[in-house]
């Protein structure tokens, strides 16, 4: 059976680029956020449900996000009939996912991982930190958001000081080089004290 190595970290710290370190180490990585993207788009299996809850979110067969957002701003009851729906459909993706791996560790890329609990699942779980100024000039530059948009997703998510004390690996993703020298050592502590404990 494959090793559990649960992977997150706040807005703009670096997980994706991290997740493809992961990858490139050779390491199968499961994203949730394309997990979701997978069940949202056309014969998805996130569709015919959320049609039959909120039939204005489905245009030309997929599931459209921003319908489901304005749906979640009017219903403040919204979001929980969605995750509802949506959350045991990405844990059936996740372990069909899992069950086809022979991989000694594989990784998953869970965004909200403590915030839901997701490491009750998990053999461990690696944190990707940034310093404060990195990680907002690295959100800004991106040019999708606002400073007041960051602000606000910040204030939805699990600060980093706590993710990083829950976690039992932390990568700091202050350079690509040390990244990567970071995601090989923690391969190789899993595999020397962890994938035979």
């Amino acid at each position: 059976m494959t090793f559990r190595l649960g992977l997150t970290g706040s807005i703009g710290m670096g997980k994706s680029t991290t997740a493809r370190m992961f990858a490139d180490f050779g390491c199968p990585v499961w994203d949730a956020d394309a997990a979701v993207h997978r069940l949202y788009a056309q014969r998805g299996a996130a569709v015919a449900p959320i049609a039959r809850v909120f039939p204005e979110a489905v245009h030309e067969g997929a599931v459209c996000r921003e319908a489901l957002k304005h749906i979640i701003r009017q219903d403040p009851n919204a979001l929980q009939r969605i995750e509802a729906i949506v959350h045991p459909l990405v844990a059936c993706d996740r372990k069909a996912f899992l069950d086809a791996q022979s991989a000694p560790i594989t990784v998953l890329d869970i965004p909200l991982l403590f915030e839901t609990d997701a490491e009750r699942y998990l053999d461990a779980t690696v944190v990707v930190t940034a310093t404060p100024e990195e990680q907002r000039a690295r959100v800004l530059a991106r040019g999708t958001l606002d400073a007041g948009q960051f602000k606000a997703i910040l204030e939805k998510q699990m600060p980093d000081d706590e993710k990083r004390a829950r976690a039992d690996y932390v990568i700091r993703t202050d350079s690509m080089d040390h990244a990567r020298e970071q995601v090989r050592a923690v391969i190789d502590d899993i595999r020397r004290n962890r994938l035979h404990a």
